[in-house]
């Protein structure tokens, strides 16, 4: 009947189904609005690092976080403007409603390091060493440093005039650079206005460190297993030319290496015994067995007393742990002894250089006697 409302067939919901893609509006809405930028390539944010002008605000912004970490007395976490290529990024326009971040990059030079910290520099680049105290025992314990940093407008003490006439007599370049500019080189590390730049030290190849020490009546060298810190490894060091040894020889890896910090603690015996890096200890030390050399190693349940070590008299190698662990277990079995020290009290273990000290003291004892 005309006008009836009520047909076959008609829909008798309002609820539509999924539409088939988008189009039209809705289309740039789902588009994406590229990678979110880390700060320090956001040219609005403090901690922007690239090599555009810098804005107004961003600049007003660091300069606040400079005041307010010298009034706190730590190093500010801003970035550090024109060290970051960012102007050859392209920008691909501002997306859905107008919003900034969708920038494309065309080429990127170098890794992406954040603001305030160091990128992992190669193993040989010169290393700096920082603050007034370290750079001061540092040049009285006779590092051999190629350059001495001074901050623009540093407040001179003691300590900054004696680095800095120290520096003078051996001849050591002094170059007075920006305070921005040290803090770009150390990465945003307190360093109190003066910096000594040290070159990376020269290793002995391991076979002329052996070489060398049968030279001698009696040899005598140091391995180290495993130790890791840098002020253990330069007391090692110290305890080695101080009672004769021929020689120290170390893992290159899961090890200290000779920084600026072992140096400072060696107090200058560095530059007196061969040192020698090793890509595998186990077999340096079946090495050192194959020239005639006795290796023992150190262990507080070692199966001797030190006061008992005869074999301290002829070719030796002592092994010095790790600070934690001591000695791996593949070191210890290639050891032909392992030795400990007696102790009065109940006390475990001692440290690491304290036990190469003692040790080295005994068999120079020995020898002599």
């Amino acid at each position: 009947m005309a006008g009836n409302s009520i047909r076959r067939g008609r829909r008798t919901t309002s609820v539509k189904g999924a539409a088939k893609g988008s189009g039209g509006k809705n289309r740039q809405s789902l588009a994406g609005r590229g990678r979110t930028l880390p700060a320090d390539e956001r040219p609005w944010h403090k901690g922007y690092s690239g090599d555009e002008p810098l804005p107004a605000k961003t600049a007003r912004k660091q300069d606040k976080e400079r005041r307010a970490a010298a009034a706190e007395g730590r190093a500010p976490k801003i970035g550090q403007p024109g060290t970051k290529a960012t102007s050859n990024w392209a920008k691909a326009g501002t997306g859905a409603g107008g919003r900034k971040g969708n920038f494309r990059p065309t080429v990127r030079s170098g890794p992406k390091v954040a603001p305030g910290r160091r990128s992992t520099p190669p193993k040989d680049a010169p290393e700096l060493l920082v603050g007034r105290n370290p750079v001061v025992e540092a040049l009285r314990a006779h590092v051999p440093g190629t350059a001495l940093y001074c901050a623009q407008g540093i407040d001179v003490d003691e300590r900054v005039a004696e680095a800095v006439r120290t520096a003078g007599d051996r001849g050591m370049p002094i170059l007075e650079i920006s305070r921005a500019e040290l803090d770009r080189m150390t990465g945003g590390v307190l360093h109190q206005g003066l910096g000594l730049q040290v070159p990376p030290f020269a290793y002995e190849p391991f076979e002329d460190l052996i070489s060398a020490a049968l030279e001698s009546t009696a040899p005598l060298l140091v391995a180290l297993d495993g130790v890791t810190d840098p002020r253990n490894l330069g007391a090692v060091l110290r305890s080695a030319a101080a009672f004769g040894a021929h020689g120290v020889f170390l893992p290159e890896r899961r090890a200290a290496s000779i920084t600026a910090s072992a140096w400072r603690t060696s107090a200058g015996a560095a530059a007196r015994i061969p040192v020698s890096q090793v890509v595998n200890l186990t077999r340096a030390l079946k090495a050192c067995q194959n020239e005639g050399f006795t290796v023992v190693g150190l262990d507080a349940d070692g199966e001797m007393s030190l006061y008992d070590l005869e074999a301290a008299v002829g070719p030796l190698v002592v092994v010095v742990g790790s600070e934690g662990r001591g000695l791996s277990r593949l070191v210890g079995e290639t050891c032909d002894l392992t030795v400990s020290i007696p102790m009065a009290s109940d006390v475990e273990s001692l440290n690491a250089s304290v036990a190469a000290a003692v040790t080295l003291a005994e068999v120079t004892r020995r020898r002599k006697g």
